[in-house]
C-alpha cells in the first residue's frame, strides 16, 4: 500500500509543480495574448487522470494478464521433484530478499525465459519457461529466479508503471496544446475544435509517444543492471554470470514472450544503433561486464 500511496503522491506533486511552473513562466498569459483560449490546469488534470489511471489499471491486472497471455500454470501443489525444487528455491530467495513468497508458475515456451510481475512486491508472480528448465543447470535457473526476485524486491513493476503514467500524462498534455494552438492559429477555428485539432493532436501524440518511450526504455535497461546485481547478491555472482552467458549463447533465436511482458523477461532480442534506444534490455555482454566489474 505504501508504494501505491507514493505512486499517487508523486503524480499529485508533478501536477502541482507543473501548474506552478506554467504560472511562473507566464504560459497562460502568452497563450491568451495569441488568442489561444485553453485552461492549462484543467487540461493537465484531465491528462493526468487518463494517463495515470491507464497505467495504474495495467499494473493492478498485470498478474492476471501475464497468466493468460503466457498460459502460465501456477504451482499450487508440486507434482514432481522439479516443481518442488522451484517452490523451495523461490521461497528461500524471497525470504533472503525480505519479501513475501510470490506465486510460482511455469509457462510453455521452448525459449529460455522468465518474468516477474504484480502490483505489489508482496503479491507478485515469478514464472519460468519450460525451455529455461530444460536448457539451464540448476544453479543457473536459481540465478535467473534470483534476478526476477530482485525485480520484485526493488519494486520495479510499480516504478515502471509510475514512469509510464508520467510519460502518458505529458504526451497527452503537450499534444493537446499543440493541436489546440494549430487549430486556432493556422486553421482559424474560433469556437470549439475543428478537424485540425484532432488530426494534429493524433499525429503529435504518435510522435511524442515514440520519443517519450525512449525514457521508459532507458529506465527499463537501468533496472536490468540492478536486478542482475540483486541476483548476484542472492544467488552468487558467478552463477548469475553463468546464467547470462547461457542466454548469450541463444542470441538470435526467437523470443516468443508477449509484447506486453517483454520488459519483464530476462532476455530480449539484440538491437543495435538507433533501435537500441527502444530496447527494454541492455546487451547481455554489457550486463556480464557490469557483474564482472562488481557493479
Amino acid at each position: 500500500m505504501m508504494r501505491i500511496f507514493l505512486f499517487l503522491a508523486t503524480n499529485i506533486a508533478i501536477l502541482a509543480v507543473a501548474s506552478i511552473s506554467l504560472s511562473l513562466l507566464g504560459v497562460d498569459s502568452y497563450m491568451a495574448s495569441n488568442n489561444v483560449d485553453l485552461d492549462l490546469r484543467a487540461l493537465l488534470i484531465f491528462c493526468a487522470v487518463f494517463g495515470m489511471s491507464g497505467s495504474l489499471v495495467s499494473l493492478l491486472i498485470s498478474k492476471w494478464m501475464a497468466k493468460r497471455s503466457t498460459r502460465t500454470q501456477v504451482i499450487t501443489q508440486p507434482r514432481n521433484s522439479e516443481e518442488r525444487w522451484l517452490l523451495e528455491t523461490v521461497a528461500e530467495l524471497s525470504q533472503k530478499a525480505g519479501i513475501n513468497m510470490p506465486e510460482v508458475g511455469i509457462f510453455p515456451s521452448p525459449a529460455a525465459n522468465a518474468f516477474a510481475t504484480g502490483w505489489n512486491k508482496n503479491a507478485a508472480l515469478v514464472a519460468v519457461s519450460e525451455g529455461l528448465l530444460r536448457q539451464m543447470r540448476p544453479n543457473e535457473v536459481r540465478a535467473v529466479l534470483a534476478h526476477e526476485i530482485g525485480h520484485v524486491a526493488n519494486g520495479d513493476m510499480i516504478t515502471l508503471s509510475l514512469i509510464q503514467g508520467v510519460v502518458n500524462t505529458f504526451v497527452m498534455f503537450f499534444a493537446r496544446i499543440i493541436g489546440h494552438t494549430v487549430d486556432r492559429v493556422v486553421f482559424k477555428t474560433e469556437r470549439g475544435h475543428g478537424i485540425g485539432f484532432y488530426v494534429v493532436t493524433f499525429i503529435t501524440e504518435m510522435v511524442l509517444g515514440i520519443l517519450a518511450s525512449t525514457i521508459v526504455m532507458w529506465f527499463s535497461r537501468w533496472r536490468e543492471f540492478r536486478a542482475d546485481a540483486a541476483g548476484a547478491h542472492l544467488a552468487g555472482r558467478q552463477d548469475m554470470i553463468a546464467a547470462l552467458q547461457r542466454l548469450q549463447a541463444q542470441q538470435g533465436l526467437p523470443n516468443d514472450m508477449p509484447d506486453e511482458l517483454t520488459a519483464f523477461g530476462i532476455r530480449t532480442g539484440t538491437k543495435k544503433d538507433f533501435a537500441a534506444l527502444f530496447s527494454s534490455h541492455p546487451p547481455l555482454e554489457k550486463r556480464i561486464e557490469a557483474l564482472r566489474n562488481g557493479s
